[in-house]
Order: C-alpha cells, then sequence, then structure tokens
C-alpha cells in the first residue's frame, strides 16, 4: 500500500508538472514543446517510489534535495517536453520535489493518509488552473500589446512575446497611447479622482464608523441597517437619477461631480468595515486616554486610528481600486475629452481606426498600477477584511 500510494502520488506530480511546464512553454512563449506521457509517468513512478521509500518531513531539508537531484539526473537522456537537456533537468528536479512534497510527513498507517493525498493532489490542481486563470489573460493582453497590427492579425493564437526586436518597435503602442491619445493627461485625470475619493472616503467612514461603534445616541442600530441598505442599491439603478440631478446642479462633465458619485458608492462599505474593526479595539485603552485628558479627536488620532491601519490600508486600497477602474458613471458624465480618466477614455481606443495593439497597450496602463498596488498591501487587506469578523 505504502510504495503503491508513492507510485500513484509521483506519477500524478510529474503529469502535472511536466503538462504545465509544455502548455505554458507552447503557449506563452510559442516554443515547440510537447508532452512525453509515457516518460512522464514512468518517471512520476520511479521518483514516488523513491519518495515513499522515505518520506520527506519539513525539519530535514536533504530528502527533497536528493528527489530533485535524482529527478534532473532520471529525466536527462528522456527528454519529456522534448526541449534539450536544460529543460529537462530542471523539469525534472521539479517533478521530484513536487513528488516529495506531496508524500511529506506522512503516516502510510492511517486510515486517512488516501484523503489527505486525495486533497493535496486536488489542491496541486486547483492552484495549477486558478494560476493559468489569472495570468492567461493579462499575459495576452501584454503580448498584444507588444505587437503591430498586421502581425496580430496573421497569428492571433500566438501569444509569444516578440523579444527580437528593437525596444522602440515593441513600445510604440505604449508611446503613442501615453502621447498621442493624451493618456497622461487621463492618468493624472484618474489619480486625482481615485485619491481624493479615498481621502474623502477614509475621512468620512473614519468618523461615522466610530460614532456607530462607540457612542450610544438614538437611532444607532437603524443608522447601522441604513448603511448597507443603501449598498444593495445596484449602480445601474441609480444611473439615470444621478445624470438628471447632476445636470441641473452644473456637476455632470466636472471631475468634483465623479469624486460625489464615488463618495457615495463607497462610503457605505467602508463604514461596515470599518466599524466591525473599531469593535475589536479595546474600549480601556480609550478610556485611558480619556481619564489622561485627551478630547475624543485626539483619542481617535492617537489612539484608535494607528491601532487600525490594517483596516484603514484595506478600505483604501478598495477604495482607490473602484474608483481607478469604474466605468459606468465615467462613461456617462464625462464628455470634455480634457477631463477624461483612463476607463472614459479607453472607449476612444475601442475603434476600427485604432490599431488593437493601442488597445491593449492602454488596457495594460489601466491595469498595472492597481495589480502594483494590491500586491504591495495584500497583507493589509487580509488583515483588514478578516478582522473584525470574530470578537474577543
Amino acid at each position: 500500500m505504502r510504495y503503491l500510494l508513492g507510485l500513484v502520488t509521483g506519477a500524478v506530480a510529474a503529469v502535472l508538472v511536466f503538462f504545465s511546464a509544455a502548455f505554458s512553454l507552447a503557449l506563452f512563449f510559442g516554443m515547440d514543446a510537447e508532452l512525453k506521457l509515457g516518460v512522464a509517468l514512468l518517471l512520476g513512478g520511479v521518483l514516488g517510489l523513491l519518495a515513499a521509500a522515505v518520506p520527506p518531513e519539513k525539519e530535514r531539508l536533504w530528502p527533497y534535495a536528493v528527489l530533485a537531484a535524482l529527478g534532473a539526473v532520471l529525466a536527462l537522456p528522456f527528454d519529456p517536453v522534448g526541449l534539450g537537456p536544460l529543460w529537462s533537468a530542471l523539469l525534472g528536479a521539479l517533478a521530484g520535489l513536487v513528488a516529495g512534497y506531496g508524500l511529506r510527513d506522512l503516516d502510510f498507517a492511517s486510515g486517512e493518509v488516501l484523503e489527505l493525498l486525495g486533497l493535496r493532489l486536488l489542491r496541486a490542481a486547483g492552484f495549477l488552473v486558478f494560476v493559468f486563470a489569472v495570468v492567461f489573460p493579462f499575459w495576452a493582453m501584454l503580448a498584444a500589446s507588444l505587437k503591430p497590427r498586421a502581425e496580430f492579425l496573421q497569428d492571433p493564437a500566438n501569444l509569444a512575446l516578440p523579444l527580437g526586436k528593437p525596444l522602440r518597435e515593441l513600445l510604440e503602442g505604449y508611446r503613442a497611447v501615453l502621447f498621442d491619445y493624451n493618456f497622461l493627461r487621463y492618468i493624472a485625470n484618474t489619480a486625482y479622482v481615485a485619491v481624493t475619493t479615498m481621502v474623502l472616503t477614509l475621512v468620512l467612514s473614519v468618523l461615522g464608523a466610530y460614532a456607530v461603534a462607540r457612542l450610544d445616541f438614538p437611532g444607532r442600530r437603524l443608522m447601522e441597517r441604513a448603511v448597507l441598505l443603501t449598498y444593495m442599491f445596484p449602480a445601474i439603478v441609480l444611473a439615470i437619477p444621478l445624470y438628471a440631478i447632476f445636470t441641473l446642479l452644473g456637476l455632470r462633465d466636472t471631475l468634483s461631480g465623479l469624486v460625489i458619485v464615488y463618495l457615495a458608492q463607497t462610503l457605505p462599505v467602508a463604514l461596515y468595515m470599518l466599524r466591525s474593526y473599531f469593535e475589536t479595539v479595546p474600549a480601556s485603552l480609550e478610556e485611558a486616554g480619556l481619564i489622561d485628558g485627551c478630547s475624543r479627536f485626539e483619542v481617535i488620532w492617537r489612539i484608535t486610528l494607528p491601532l487600525s491601519l490594517p483596516a484603514l490600508a484595506s478600505v483604501g486600497l478598495y477604495v482607490f481600486m473602484i474608483a481607478w477602474n469604474e466605468f459606468l458613471f465615467a462613461f456617462m458624465f464625462l464628455d470634455t475629452p480634457e477631463i477624461f480618466t483612463l476607463s472614459r477614455g479607453m472607449v476612444a481606443l475601442n475603434s476600427q481606426e485604432v490599431p488593437y495593439q493601442y488597445l491593449m497597450a492602454g488596457a495594460v496602463i489601466v491595469t498595472v498600477p492597481v495589480m502594483l498596488l494590491f500586491f504591495w498591501f495584500e497583507r493589509y487587506l487580509v488583515g483588514g477584511l478578516t478582522a473584525g469578523g470574530v470578537k474577543g
């Protein structure tokens, strides 16, 4: 039973590694990779048997090193993806590591070993599917943004980056979008709207959420429910009434009007998130500050806000992402090209007269800043979203 499970686990691990590598290299880089299924199964089975003989443990690194070395040596003569010895050695070593990782810390005498192995293999397969689902759209967008229209139309399925061309040719789409189509101005407009919305939302939501979490006043519970109720209305329902009202007030076709709309969109959920977090901050700390002579605003500034930085970062990032990417209200409210935001300016690129390369370059420009911000503040985002879910 022990070696049978090792054989199956190693075979599945090797197939996942070699298939993913062959598929990625062929799709994303245009390389002539192919999966030799029999070789993958044989090599994985051998690595699985070796890993089952001495299952790796978290505290010991040498079994992983041995499996990686054996995987590299065994894969060299078989070339499981048809790309030569270098790729064979690298992928063989990776297959050995994955086989060892799947069999780590296993008690083969336990009745739960089959369930644990199944969950590990399903998790690995799910992770690969998730990575491809996330990477593929962005990679396709990036590859198309670096190719002229003729080259793209000649072979739309080829997602390999044309890295052999001069840098000036590769970045021609970005140069044209930034300077010929005024995307530098659109970036400045979008940054102004997003930052202003984020700052106003944080200021108002901090005051409102603190009042609901800490102060006792008539209608407190009603206010909590009303905040969520306003967030339940979809934006499309409010679009036409807001268009009519903002036209009468002279706020349509202005960035200030757009900030007001985004503020109304983001404030309810920001209030709800911060209220939940403020309730986890010990009230005794604030009471000590009040006893020491601090005013209520000084308590918020000096005690509550420093303890709430994860929540503030997650709310700020959430608001910034909405204001940066929002399209419906920007498309309806803005008519003057000088005040277009990025999402509104993208409409001008979606035309038969504009090369597809420029449209994809604009999409990359819109996407990359938010991606970088998300990865930079990811730990704060997760902490802020989960905080307040459990009291105590």
